[in-house]
């Protein structure tokens, strides 16, 4: 994926098909609602988040790369820099910024300083282990293993317990090598 700017990321919300927000935030409300009457323990329900996440990822990544137009990143930086600037702004309508790089470029922080995700949310105290927005760690691992990367997503701070931002750890585990369905005989 070629480095895009904030613009584009602007350019292509403007020009997406959505869905009212507060009628997103409520049905993803009443989701996890549901998850937490089905499941006995909060893991579990952050769990199901992140697969339900992970199922959706593998598919948006097809609706990003065509709508983004971006092309292969050169590296790990690159590739955050567009979840971050193209993939929040063209999904959530809102940019997110990358920091706290580790030494070899495989492991930084995705920052939210915004999230309509959680309007009209407050969490009760018997759901303080919840990862109220755990589905967006599993898209993007979905998402990146689609184009290669294998990923690990974890939330390190969370504005519904308190913090004063919601801060991704996105972290490269490993490049998968291409396998092709076909072999050429020739």
């Amino acid at each position: 994926m070629a480095p895009a700017g904030p613009r584009s990321g602007d350019a292509i919300f403007a020009n997406i098909d959505r869905v009212n927000a507060e009628l997103f935030t409520l049905t993803y409300g009443a989701i996890v609602r549901q998850l937490l009457t089905d499941f006995e323990e909060v893991e579990d329900v952050n769990k199901e988040l992140d697969q339900m996440g992970y199922n959706m990822g593998i598919r948006l990544i097809d609706d990003f790369l065509a709508k983004s137009h971006v092309s292969r990143c050169v590296d790990f930086k690159e590739t955050a820099e567009n979840i971050a600037k193209v993939g929040f702004k063209m999904f959530l309508g809102v940019a997110a910024s990358v920091s706290n790089w580790n030494a070899d470029g495989t492991c930084c922080s995705i920052i939210l300083e915004d999230n309509p995700m959680v309007d009209f949310v407050e969490l009760p105290d018997t759901c303080q282990g919840l990862h109220y927005c755990n589905v967006l760690c599993g898209i993007i691992r979905g998402a990146l293993e689609m184009v290669s990367m294998k990923t690990e997503v974890t939330w390190l701070r969370d504005m519904l317990r308190g913090d004063d931002v919601f801060e991704l750890q996105l972290k490269l585990v490993k490049h998968i090598p291409e396998e092709y369905p076909y072999k050429d005989d020739e």
